[in-house]
C-alpha cells in the first residue's frame, strides 16, 4: 500500500466508526506497525490543520477519532436540530474534578471529600457520558468505582489525564487551614 492508500484507509476507518479507534486496531487493519501508523495519522492531522479542513483528527489516549472542527459547528446547527446542551452545575463540576483526579473512586469517597451526598451529581455525570463505572472495590459491599470517559477527554479538550492541570500544593495547604479554622469555629459555638 502507498502512503496515500493508507491515509485513505485511515480516513475510511475513522469516518465510518464515528467513535475513537485504538491505534493498534488501525495498524492491524492497514498492515502497518503501531509507530508507523501513529506517524501517518499525525501527518494527516498536521495537513488537515494547515489546510483548515472542515474535519480534524483528534488523539485520545492511545486512539484517534475524526470530528468536525469547532469553528464549523454553527453550520451543522443550521442543518440539524440544535443538540441538547448539558449544563454542568458547580456541584457537578466539583464532583467531576474529584473523580478526574482521584479515579478510580467510590461514591463514599466522593461524599467524604465533598462533605455532602453526591448521588444526583454522579448520576447526572454518568447520564452525560463524562463518568462511568470502572469496576468494584474489593471491600465489604463491593462498592462501585467511578472514572472519567473518553467523552470527558473530548469535552475538556485534553488527550489524556496527564494533561489535566496540576494541583498547587500551597493552595492545598491554604484550603486545609481554612477548613480547620471553619471546623474550630463550629466547635466553639
Amino acid at each position: 500500500m502507498t502512503i496515500k492508500e493508507i491515509e485513505a484507509a485511515v480516513e475510511a476507518i475513522l469516518f465510518t466508526m464515528g467513535d475513537s479507534v485504538e491505534t493498534e486496531k488501525i495498524a492491524v487493519a492497514t498492515g502497518q506497525d503501531v509507530e508507523t501508523t501513529r506517524k501517518i495519522i499525525h501527518n494527516m492531522m498536521d495537513r488537515y490543520e494547515s489546510e483548515r479542513k472542515g474535519i480534524r483528527i483528534i488523539e485520545l489516549e492511545d486512539s484517534f477519532q475524526m470530528c468536525t472542527r469547532p469553528e464549523f459547528y454553527e453550520y451543522l446547527i443550521r442543518v440539524a436540530k440544535q443538540p441538547k446542551k448539558y449544563v454542568l452545575t458547580d456541584v457537578m463540576l466539583e464532583t467531576l474534578a474529584i473523580i478526574a483526579y482521584r479515579q478510580p473512586v467510590t461514591r463514599l469517597e466522593i461524599e467524604k471529600i465533598r462533605g455532602v451526598k453526591s448521588d444526583h451529581a454522579v448520576n447526572k455525570l454518568i447520564e452525560y457520558g463524562l463518568v462511568c463505572e470502572v469496576g468494584r472495590l474489593d471491600a465489604p459491599g463491593r462498592p462501585l468505582l467511578f472514572g472519567t470517559t473518553e467523552e470527558f477527554l473530548r469535552r475538556f479538550g485534553v488527550s489524556s489525564l496527564d494533561e489535566l492541570p496540576g494541583i498547587d500544593p500551597e493552595k492545598v495547604e491554604t484550603l486545609k487551614e481554612e477548613a480547620l479554622d471553619e471546623v474550630q469555629l463550629k466547635l466553639d459555638i
